[in-house]
C-alpha cells in the first residue's frame, strides 16, 4: 500500500514539472484586488437561489431542515424590504412628476385626481388646464363668453352661499329642540363631504364647455345647415357643445315675435369666436371706412328689418361706375362713396351691390332690401380664406 502510494505521487509530480509554465493572465491580479465587501454582499438568500436553480427537484427535500428555515426567514426579510422599496409616483422628483402631468390629456388627468389629495391638488392646477383650454376652445371662446363665465361662476357662488345659509338657519332651529350632543354627531356624520371642485378654475370651465352645461355666445357660419338664405353670413347665437357628435347646437336671438328653431350638429368649422363685442341688435360703429379702396374684404351687417338681430355678411369694395378699374388712374379710394359688392350674386340682383357714405354711415336702407349696418374691414387673412372655403357652389339668384 505505501509503496502504490509513494509510486502515484512521484508520478504526479514528474507530470507537473513536465508542464510549461506560463505567467498568469492579468485579470488574476486584479481578482486579488476585490474588495471583500463583494463577499459579504453574496447573501446566502442568493446562494439558496443559485441552489435552487442548479439542483434538480428531487434533490431539494435532502437540503437540512435549519437550512430551510434559514431561507424562510431570509425570503421573508426580502419580501418587506421588496414591500418598503416599492416606488410611488409621489416619489418623482417634482420637475419629472411636473412633466408628466403636462402631458397627460384631459381624461387622463381627471382620472389621476381621482387618486389621492396630493395628486388632486396638482391636477387642479390653472396652468396645467389652461392649454388645453387654449388647444380645444381658443378659436370660438372670445370676451364675450369669457363674461358670461364670470357670471354663471357668480350666480353658482351665490346660489351655494343661500343654500349653505338655509342650511345653518335649520341646523339652529334643529338645535333648540333636539339634544345638542347627539345633534351635533349626527351633523359631523352627514357633514364630511368631498371637498368639491373650485368653480373659478380653468379645470371647471373646461369640463362645463365639455359636458355642454355651459352655453356660450359664439357666431354661426350659414346659419339653417346652409339655407340660400344666409349663404355667406355669420350670425350670433347661444352654443353648447355634445360630446357623443362633436358637434354644437346653435340657438338664435328670436326674429321679431317669432322664436328661431335650434341648429343641431353644427361642426367647428361653422363657428368663430365674435370680431368685434357688439351685440346682435346693435349698430357696429365702424372705424375703418376711411381706409376702404377696391379690392377690400368687408363684413357688413344687414337684417330683414328693425326687429331682427343683425348679421355679418361678406363682401368686397368695389369700383365705382365712373372708374374703369384701371389701378393706374383709379381714384376711388379718395370719393366719399364706396360701393361694396356681393359676388355670390348674379350680376343684376338687388343684392349684388350697393353704395354706402364714407363720412356719413349710419344704418341705411328699407324694408324692401332690408338695412345695411356698421362695416369691419378684414386685415386677417384666416378669415378671408374661411369666407372662400364657404363660397357656394353655385351663384345665387
Amino acid at each position: 500500500m505505501l509503496l502504490y502510494f509513494l509510486i502515484t505521487c512521484f508520478s504526479f509530480i514528474l507530470f507537473i514539472k513536465s508542464l510549461p509554465l506560463k505567467p498568469l493572465p492579468p485579470w488574476a491580479d486584479e481578482m486579488r484586488l476585490l474588495p471583500l465587501r463583494f463577499w459579504k454582499d453574496l447573501s446566502l438568500f442568493h446562494i439558496s437561489v443559485l441552489i435552487k436553480n442548479t439542483l434538480p427537484s428531487s434533490y431539494l427535500p435532502l437540503v437540512p431542515y435549519n437550512m430551510s428555515l434559514i431561507k424562510k426567514s431570509l425570503s421573508s426579510k426580502v419580501e418587506n424590504v421588496a414591500e418598503t422599496e416599492e416606488m410611488s409616483v409621489l416619489d418623482l422628483p417634482e420637475l419629472a412628476l411636473e412633466c408628466i402631468l403636462e402631458r397627460l390629456p384631459p381624461a387622463a388627468l381627471c382620472s389621476t385626481a381621482a387618486v389621492c389629495s396630493s395628486l388632486r391638488e396638482r391636477c387642479l392646477s390653472d396652468h396645467l388646464w389652461e392649454k388645453h383650454m387654449k388647444r380645444k376652445w381658443d378659436s370660438i371662446i372670445g370676451p364675450a363668453a369669457y363674461r358670461e363665465w364670470q357670471w354663471y361662476i357668480a350666480l353658482r357662488r351665490d346660489s351655494n352661499n343661500l343654500k349653505q345659509g338655509k342650511h345653518k338657519g335649520l341646523m339652529r332651529l334643529l338645535s333648540l329642540s333636539w339634544p345638542f350632543s347627539s345633534f351635533r354627531s349626527k351633523v359631523n356624520d352627514t357633514g364630511k363631504q368631498r371637498s368639491s371642485l373650485p368653480v373659478d378654475s380653468i379645470m371647471a370651465w373646461y369640463l362645463a364647455l365639455e359636458t355642454g352645461r355651459f352655453r356660450f355666445p359664439a357666431q354661426v357660419y350659414n346659419r339653417e345647415n346652409g339655407n340660400v338664405g344666409f349663404m355667406l353670413s355669420c350670425y350670433d347665437a347661444e352654443v353648447s357643445y355634445d360630446c357623443r357628435t362633436d358637434t354644437f347646437q346653435a340657438r338664435y336671438p328670436p326674429h321679431g315675435r317669432r322664436a328661431a328653431a335650434p341648429e343641431n350638429g353644427v361642426p367647428w368649422e361653422r363657428l368663430r369666436a365674435p370680431p368685434v363685442d357688439t351685440p346682435p341688435h346693435d349698430l357696429h360703429i365702424s372705424d375703418s371706412l376711411h381706409e376702404l379702396h377696391p379690392g377690400n374684404h368687408i363684413e357688413i351687417q344687414w337684417r330683414r328689418n328693425k326687429e331682427f338681430p343683425y348679421g355679418w355678411w361678406y363682401g368686397v369694395v368695389g369700383h365705382l361706375e365712373s372708374c374703369d378699374g384701371n389701378e393706374n388712374y383709379c381714384r376711388c379710394q379718395n370719393s366719399d362713396t364706396v360701393v361694396l359688392e356681393f359676388n355670390h350674386y348674379t350680376p343684376g340682383s338687388r343684392w349684388r351691390r350697393t353704395i354706402i357714405n364714407r363720412k356719413d354711415h349710419r344704418e341705411e336702407g328699407n324694408e324692401a332690401d332690408g338695412f345695411y349696418g356698421g362695416i369691419r374691414k378684414l386685415k386677417n387673412e384666416n378669415e378671408i380664406s374661411t369666407w372662400k372655403r364657404l363660397w357656394p357652389a353655385e351663384v345665387l339668384e
